[in-house]
């Protein structure tokens, strides 16, 4: 496995590409929230207007192509892309056509009397089981409807799938979009040419989920603040009482394993001291906050950091010129155990050096708190940016072609 997911960077831009009166296909990510056929959050749709307009303004037929939950191949009336039509055309002012499928006659003849300017957004490409595949006919029927691809969807880049990866070969110009473009910018300036300090965050349910970025970061940070339930296996690798709490038994090792890394390195490697401690997940639990080796945890759960760990962990932020945070402290959907996440949360907003996060539940930790606007990026690829942290090379960034010496330099960063 490669350890050097920078390489990726140097890649063509949608602004290399000539546009006017041809046909692009914009692989997007429109996975958002549908309730009652209306989308409950626009962020990601928003996220990818500044390349759906410049296509627009630069002459292009745009042509939308994204998935929207796990339909697994079958068609679902509750996974379809319509309402996000909708959507889109207000956030455009502008109609947006919408294909009720997206190979076959009804696309192409919808994108066939399309003309420069015009917004046409498929259906749910996963409803062909052959998007998952990378199938090659696929592929094929996808790039049919374009003259040139670009892939503005980096929480999908991970996957090697036929509109991420497969489609590329089949046309003749390929590009990463502006949010592309500026995701692997600011995340490749953090591990690449980090300012110093450069503190990482890690928190939510699992090392396992985070293993391979928490051993790629020890040779890149100073300081690691762990916490959420992943840090219940840390505290179980050193003996501490953990009561009801999340442990994944067969990681302890490896624990011990990061813990000794980070020692070695002179990385300081930061656990919580004390946690708040509840009999049941759910809101309004009695809960008390104790020392984390307390065995008066006896059968309860830890669900937050407590505030002598809140503290520390400002502390750290306050001090940090680089920082990345991924996962929340505890259960911060519960007003009594969000305390910890939240203000993190409001240390990262007041930070003075380069703040990036990535993760569903970080993102809705720093809305919450209302401190979005104060984060240098906030990135929409939770997997996608923990993969990129772990060292791994994302297959949808890979296949894109690199920028000529001839073409203009970095992008910059719209967003």
């Amino acid at each position: 496995m490669s350890h050097s997911p920078v390489s990726e960077m140097n890649k063509r831009t949608i602004e290399d590409l000539e546009l006017d009166g041809r046909r692009l296909l914009i692989r997007v990510d429109f996975n958002v929230p549908i309730t009652n056929g209306n989308v409950g959050d626009d962020t990601r749709i928003r996220a990818s207007l500044p390349t759906i307009r410049y296509a627009i303004d630069h002459g292009a037929i745009v042509v939308l192509a994204s998935h929207l939950g796990r339909p697994k191949g079958q068609r679902r009336s509750d996974l379809s892309l319509q309402p996000v039509a909708s959507r889109l055309s207000t956030l455009l002012d502008r109609p947006v056509q919408f294909a009720a499928d997206c190979i076959g006659e009804t696309a192409r003849n919808l994108v066939t009397a399309a003309v420069a300017g015009d917004v046409v957004l498929l259906e749910n490409i996963r409803f062909h089981p052959q998007e998952e595949q990378n199938d090659e006919q696929f592929s094929a029927q996808l790039a049919s409807l374009a003259d040139a691809y670009v892939n503005d969807a980096f929480g999908t880049a991970h996957r090697a799938h036929a509109s991420t990866v497969g489609v590329v070969s089949q046309v003749d110009d390929a590009a990463a979009g502006l949010l592309m473009a500026a995701e692997l910018h600011h995340l490749r300036s953090l591990l690449t040419a980090p300012d110093r300090p450069f503190v990482a965050i890690l928190g939510g349910s699992k090392v396992s989920d985070k293993l391979e970025v928490l051993e790629n970061l020890l040779g890149r940070v100073d300081t690691l603040l762990i916490g959420g339930a992943m840090a219940y296996t840390f505290f179980s690798a050193r003996g501490y009482p953990t009561g009801l709490s999340q442990v994944e038994p067969g990681l302890l090792e490896a624990a011990r394993r990061i813990e000794q890394s980070a020692s070695d390195r002179g990385i300081r490697l930061v656990l919580p001291t004390d946690h708040v401690v509840a009999d049941r997940l759910e809101a309004g639990a009695p809960h008390d906050t104790i020392d984390v080796q307390d065995p008066a945890i006896g059968q309860r759960l830890g669900l937050d950091i407590g505030p002598r760990t809140r503290i520390a962990y400002e502390n750290a932020i306050n001090g940090a010129q680089s920082l990345i945070w991924n996962g929340p402290m505890g259960v911060f959907e519960i007003d009594e155990f969000a305390s910890g996440t939240l203000a993190v949360a409001q240390a990262v907003a007041n930070s003075d050096g380069r703040t990036i996060i990535g993760g569903g539940d970080s993102i809705a930790a720093v809305n919450k708190a209302g401190v979005a606007d104060r984060i240098t990026h906030i990135s929409t690829g939770g997997s996608a940016s923990l993969e990129f942290f772990g060292g791994r090379t994302l297959p949808g960034v890979a296949v894109l072609p690199d920028r000529q010496p001839r073409e203009a330099e970095a992008p910059g960063d719209h967003q």
